[in-house]
């Protein structure tokens, strides 16, 4: 579905982070990037949903060249962006958040199957509909966003760092979250996650990339269990080392996000 060749990006007045990526995404996979700080895992997303033009490269999306075209188009051809952080519009309704990822969407009677559709995933969201978005948690917060992408119908979730700045808790519920979503939905994701151990655990494949260019790639059980990868980048740590660190173990129902 998606394949990025030796795509260098970055950002003005500034060297390329990228130094010629590469990598594949199938059809209904879910794949991690994993790497130190700095290793460009965010910038691969911004360069894949046009927030960054790439200076040398392609990116293909179904056998296009995507790279370079405004985000509303690649948008528009089905790749949603849930960025870093908090993105919620915090004075607005969850109903009134959900709506605005539909706003591509001209017709009212698809805009209310898509709603019905979300809500029917996420109990919490059809229970909190009414809710202004600032009085939800965090891990609230992050399903929300998750919720309003879908709107859109994508074909591909590109997802960064969503257990960013989460409490533990939260973050294995955002974790269940993606999981069920890839069960219950078959959409194919992308994501970045520094959380490495537990982004893997939910996931197909993984990449490994360092200083721009992808060092490792594998099925993601093979990367979990590779002493080399767990000395560098998952650090032998147990669960709850990070403040954000989330669980691998999808056993919560429909409104564990709490």
């Amino acid at each position: 579905m998606l394949e990025m060749i030796d795509v260098q990006a970055g950002y003005l007045h500034g060297d390329n982070v990228l130094q010629g990526v590469n990598l594949h995404v199938k059809r209904g996979e879910v794949v991690c990037l994993i790497g130190p700080n700095g290793a460009g895992k965010s910038t691969v997303l911004r360069a894949i949903s046009g927030l960054l033009i790439p200076s040398e490269g392609k990116i293909l999306f179904d056998g296009e060249n995507i790279g370079g075209l405004r985000p509303d188009l690649i948008l528009r051809r089905g790749i949603a962006h849930v960025p870093q952080g908090h993105s919620a519009f915090p004075g607005m309704t969850v109903h009134e958040n959900l709506l605005m990822g539909a706003y591509t969407v001209r017709e009212s009677y698809e805009r209310k199957i898509r709603l019905n559709q979300v809500y029917d995933m996420f109990d919490l969201l059809a229970e909190r509909r009414g809710a202004r978005a600032g009085n939800l948690s965090g891990g609230q917060q992050k399903v929300l966003e998750i919720g309003r992408a879908l709107m859109l119908s994508p074909r591909l979730m590109i997802l960064d760092e969503p257990s960013l700045g989460l409490a533990p808790i939260m973050a294995r519920s955002v974790f269940d979250t993606i999981q069920r979503l890839r069960q219950e939905s078959g959409i194919t994701i992308l994501m970045v996650e520094q959380n490495a151990r537990s982004g893997l655990a939910i996931a197909d494949r993984g990449y490994v990339l360092e200083l721009g260019k992808e060092r490792l790639e594998g099925p993601a059980s093979e990367l979990l269990n590779d002493p080399q990868v767990a000395r560098l980048y998952l650090g032998g740590s147990t669960m709850h080392e990070n403040d954000h660190n989330g669980d691998s173990n999808a056993s919560h129902s429909k409104e564990a996000v709490m």
